[in-house]
């Protein structure tokens, strides 16, 4: 089958702004550009990277208000259009894509592709429905024609906790750097904070969740400046927000903490910072990460499960402190704007390109061995 001949589905909940939706997105625009037919299936078609699909994706809105509710009309989708393989992001999703291809009896692959390790976000309730649905989550994927984890950390996590051979579950990392990403930071930005002469402004990016930790990073920020000037600039929205623009205002950082909301380039903003950190409790290989490690910031981040030690490379390539640890964020940030140090040159970022994440998932789309 040649690549104007064959068709590739992904599917995803929704597109809002997160990681791995941009992840799949990237490997959609890849997939386009190799010449093959893409449909992007959604259980609802919303969220702010819409406007940023190429005309010649398809999206396929299913409407349904939940995941779960989407698998009759996954499977409709299935049957009527018959792709060669259908990628899917995320748990509920993987679980949903499988169950859809049964209905639909369809020769369709499927490629379930984990992106967040599931020990932290049920560590603290191991409770009988939670075994439950892992034992579930662990059955739908020994069912996928493959299974995907972004790094070697959340294949280990899903190996462990859904009881799945180790050998089924395949390392690719997230397709990241590419040259869109240097040409969407280079476009010029007219921002007050990054005028000559001004304090130097440390970037986050991500959702305004827990998982992100965004309140030990504000704490932190609180810290440094007792020493010195510095201000930051949260990028993302979520279901945080009151709670952390309460948390700036009790700290008296209103003039020194920023919270925009999402933007389409964070990039831009990402360029001219003089720091990114990275807070997170837990992630599974967070692709802001890379993406700042590609455009050469100085990195603080937390070593986390899973991503940040095997992307930093045990540290080498940017400081990593403890998870939840207030006085020792503050401590390698304070340390890294003092000493004014660069990112090390990564010469392996070829392990992060479209390119070589399009490859391997190519391969099993189509059933290639190996």
């Amino acid at each position: 089958m040649n690549a104007k001949e064959e068709r590739i589905a992904i599917f995803m909940p929704s597109l809002r702004g997160g990681g791995a939706e941009k992840v799949m997105l990237n490997l959609a625009r890849g997939f386009l550009d190799q010449g093959m037919k893409i449909d992007l299936v959604v259980a609802q078609a919303e969220g702010p990277y819409l406007q940023d699909l190429p005309a010649e994706i398809r999206v396929v809105d299913l409407g349904a208000p939940r995941v779960r509710q989407s698998v009759p009309g996954l499977a409709r989708y299935l049957r009527n259009s018959r792709p060669t393989g259908l990628l899917s992001a995320m748990g509920h999703a993987n679980m949903a894509a499988v169950l859809a291809r049964l209905l639909a009896g369809v020769p369709t692959r499927v490629v379930a592709t984990l992106h967040n390790t599931m020990a932290p976000q049920i560590s603290g309730s191991p409770t009988l429905k939670s075994r439950f649905m892992l034992w579930l989550a662990g059955r739908f994927h020994a069912m996928a024609d493959a299974v995907v984890a972004v790094s070697g950390g959340v294949a280990d996590d899903a190996a462990e906790l859904m009881k799945l051979p180790r050998k089924k579950i395949q390392v690719i990392y997230n397709p990241v750097v590419n040259e869109q990403l240097f040409q969407r930071a280079a476009e010029p930005l007219i921002h007050e904070w990054f005028r000559p002469g001004s304090p130097p402004v440390v970037v986050s990016v991500g959702r305004l969740t827990e998982q992100k930790d965004y309140g030990v990073l504000v704490h932190a920020i609180s810290r440094v400046r007792n020493s010195m000037e510095v201000r930051l600039l949260i990028l993302g929205e979520g279901e945080q927000r009151e709670e952390l623009q309460d948390l700036v205002d009790k700290l008296g950082l209103s003039e020194a903490v920023l919270l925009p909301g999402f933007v389409s380039n964070p990039y831009q903003y990402m360029r001219l910072a003089k720091l990114f950190v990275l807070s997170s409790r837990w992630e599974g290989l967070p692709t802001v990460l890379i993406e700042a490690l590609a455009l050469g910031i100085p990195i603080v981040s937390t070593d986390c499960p899973s991503g940040p030690v095997e992307i930093l490379k045990g540290g080498r390539l940017g400081r990593l402190v403890p998870v939840g640890d207030v006085e020792a964020l503050s401590a390698a940030i304070g340390k890294a704007l003092a000493e004014a140090e660069t990112t090390g040159e990564d010469p392996d970022l070829q392990r992060f390109t479209t390119a070589s994440a399009l490859q391997a998932y190519r391969r099993l789309l189509q059933g290639a061995q190996g």
